[in-house]
């Protein structure tokens, strides 16, 4: 089955380990760490794991719910008197737990840009520009995923217990489950000797990828392999008891942590009937059983983690290349296996390549001209949470450069009318995006709205909620 997923989706690691019954009875590694490499993949080789680190954050939380240090209903503001939002009711009335359940009335992705991809912005800076960050709809009304809020506990755990995040999880987490090789340093993943390397498609080929640093921190900063999971999972399976003895967590707070938080519309997968998002963790049925889980994607690593508590099940699917066919595929065969389900050719259901097309010619009139001459383009541009965007004539060309984001600089190309296509010189990152200029009656620029070119960009690159206005001419 991974070889068979390592030649169809085209990735060139894979490390798994599962759990039953609160023992591991597979933690292996499949192919190899680098394209083109002999090295392979362990159940000790590093991986970024992006989003499964919410589930680290929330637990460390608990662990403060636990103590009486914190409530989930605790408010913000309480705690952060700095913390603010862009409606002062929102501000008022979040809560811990609000941060934690994509609820907030941002919209999806909202504010990724500030840190995805690397960004040269601190954490403190990212949460101080949330303010300026205008919402799509009305608080706790509609589910919208979004990282920036996830970041706010790295400034609520060491105003509660005074000492900064990353040693908090180190110290609380990972040491007491005996994760050796988990931590929250980005640079560590440069110097180890067991490193899966990320990949991507650039121009439809798979290529390696340089690590990319992240402020991602309690949103998607944990570094992990399959071996060190499988503890993380045992311990979330046995409600937080670790296997020395002594609690990680109270059983009543991963009731809590699994329990519904925010209700999403069910979707189509078959034999599930409800879909919720919990505190760090997802949450459906399948075939009648609970299913805990969450993904996570981050500059060419692609991860699941999932259990099936009623089970005693724990199943963890680490990726070096940014599919998400493969870790679905992995997961949901040994799902079926232990569920005793009618067999489903998994890697076949998710073998649908997502081919990024252009957009038909009839939305394009290629006999249209701009409206000024092509160096009344070039200038600085500011949006008021991400800052500033520069565009520049050279040689008879347009470049667009991101101030914070050394890797969004590309070439502007005329599409038609006031509209230019981005095009990035770091074709990994797939996310061309269209560029449009508004004009006022005097013939100036006032604006300037981004659109991603194919509706299958990520939705981290959010640059339909720029608001670019002109700061230099």
């Amino acid at each position: 089955m991974a070889e068979r997923v390592l030649k169809e989706f085209e990735v060139p690691g894979i490390a798994v380990a599962v759990v039953k019954d609160g023992k591991v009875v597979l933690s292996k590694g499949y192919g190899v760490r680098k394209l083109g490499g002999a090295a392979p993949v362990t159940p000790q080789s590093l991986f970024r794991i992006a989003s499964n680190s919410k589930a680290f954050t929330t637990a460390a939380l608990a662990i403060l719910v636990d103590e009486g240090k914190l409530s989930w209903d605790d408010r913000v503001v309480d705690r952060l008197p700095s913390f603010q939002m862009y409606d002062p009711y929102v501000t008022r009335e979040m809560t811990v737990r609000d941060l934690l359940t994509h609820r907030s009335g941002l919209g999806l992705g909202a504010g990724d840009l500030m840190f995805w991809p690397s960004t040269d912005l601190t954490a403190d800076e990212i949460i101080s520009r949330i303010r300026f960050l205008k919402p799509a709809t009305s608080f706790r009304s509609r589910y919208a995923y979004d990282n920036v809020l996830y970041l706010v506990p790295g400034q609520l755990i060491p105003a509660v217990t005074g000492k900064p995040w990353d040693d908090f999880m180190r110290e609380r987490i990972f040491v007491p489950l005996g994760m050796s090789r988990t931590n929250v340093d980005t640079h560590s993943i440069e110097t180890d000797a067991d490193v899966a390397t990320p990949h991507g498609r650039a121009d439809g080929k798979v290529v390696p990828m340089e690590q990319s640093e992240h402020v991602l921190s309690p949103a998607g900063s944990v570094i992990s392999c399959a071996s060190d999971l499988a503890k993380w999972v045992t311990v979330q399976l046995n409600r937080g008891a670790l296997p020395g003895g002594g609690r990680l967590f109270s059983e009543a707070q991963s009731k809590e942590m699994w329990s519904p938080q925010t209700i999403l519309p069910r979707d189509s997968l078959p034999a599930s009937n409800f879909y919720a998002y919990g505190l760090g963790w997802m949450l459906r049925d399948y075939r009648g059983r609970k299913m805990v889980y969450h993904t996570g994607t981050l500059a060419g690593y692609v991860s699941r983690v999932t259990m099936v508590p009623d089970l005693g099940l724990g199943i963890v699917v680490l990726t070096n290349q940014e599919e998400t066919g493969a870790h679905a595929a992995v997961t949901w065969t040994i799902l079926d296996q232990y569920l005793g389900a009618p067999e489903t050719d998994w890697v076949a259901e998710f073998r649908k390549p997502a081919v990024e097309t252009a957009p038909p010619a009839a939305a394009r009139n290629a006999n249209s001209r701009p409206s000024l001459p092509q160096g009344a383009y070039a200038g600085r541009y500011r949006d008021a949470w991400y800052g500033d965007v520069t565009i520049e004539e050279h040689g008879g060309k347009l470049t667009i450069s991101f101030t914070h984001t050394k890797k969004l600089t590309g070439d502007l190309e005329h599409w038609q009318y006031d509209t230019f296509v981005a095009r990035w010189h770091d074709r990994t990152l797939a996310a061309d995006a269209y560029v449009t200029f508004s004009l006022g009656p005097e013939g100036r620029i006032e604006k300037v709205k981004m659109k991603a070119v194919s509706p299958l960009t990520d939705f981290s690159f959010d640059f339909q909620d720029l608001d670019l206005r002109p700061v230099s001419r």
